[in-house]
């Protein structure tokens, strides 16, 4: 009884181990540069933007609430904290997005390629995930740092096939045009 009960703690305790050790990897990975780092945009209330919206207008559109805001600024002082250089940031022009960027890493430049993909329908929204592939294999992440690209959620679901929520990030390397996921980062 004793034994049993001994060997499932003890394997217990290696699954649990195998989340953390991943962490570690990815983080390691992300210290060592030449990933691209897709993060989805902080916490925004509520589900699409109102009919009507303007991407030359935030009062538009869905904002950051307070709570996405403050989850945005940590994902920047995480990956500040453990030693992440962040040598570029580029954002999807919706202001979610930008303002992410912003509180996470003091600006971005917009990249329309990172522009949400809601209402393309299937084909185009592949094409624009294919077309996002193709422009970072053509324009590689710097070898000794990381590349942020702050997007929405269903473009990370297109390139990676992961759901991710508020200020979630996935880092990828792209090879012979597939994205390859090197680790999922939890929103901090």
């Amino acid at each position: 009884m004793i034994a049993r009960r001994a060997f499932a703690l003890g394997a217990l305790g290696a699954l649990a181990a195998r989340p953390v050790a991943a962490q570690d990897a990815l983080w390691v990975a992300l210290r060592a540069g030449g990933v691209d780092l897709l993060i989805r945009h902080a916490r925004a209330p509520g589900t699409y933007d109102p009919p009507g919206f303007r991407l030359d207008d935030c009062a538009t559109q869905r904002n950051l609430s307070d709570e996405g805001r403050a989850q945005a600024r940590r994902l920047g002082a995480a990956l500040t904290a453990r030693g992440v250089r962040v040598a570029e940031v580029r954002s999807s022009r919706w202001c979610r997005c930008r303002d992410t960027a912003r509180e996470a890493f003091g600006a971005g430049e917009p990249l329309p390629l990172l522009d949400s993909a809601v209402g393309l329908g299937l084909e185009a929204g592949a094409a624009r995930a294919k077309a996002l592939i193709a422009w970072i294999a053509a324009n590689p992440p710097p070898r000794d740092a990381v590349r942020a690209l702050v997007t929405h959620h269903v473009n990370i679901l297109a390139v990676t096939g992961l759901h991710m929520g508020d200020a979630e990030a996935v880092a990828i390397r792209v090879a012979n045009g597939v994205a390859r996921i090197v680790g999922a980062l939890p929103a901090q």
